[in-house]
């Protein structure tokens, strides 16, 4: 029950996400090469970190697969 809850809450993140970085894109369009260079680096990697709490708990309870 935890995985396709997860998908859903990731794929409700990711759209909040991206219209959220997409509107201050717009804005950012203004600023210097450097700065806009930046902002873009830091909203390409920043949306991972808050799903590693959802990670975690998604496999919560899940044992790890026995070898052989």
């Amino acid at each position: 029950m935890r995985k396709p809850l997860t998908a859903l809450i990731l794929l409700a993140y990711l759209f909040a996400y991206i219209v959220l970085a997409s509107t201050i894109g717009g804005m950012v369009s203004a600023w210097p090469r450097w700065a806009e260079l930046a902002f873009y680096v830091v909203a390409g990697v920043a949306w991972i970190f808050p799903l590693k709490p959802l990670f975690a708990w998604m496999n919560r309870g899940t044992q790890p697969p026995e070898e052989e």
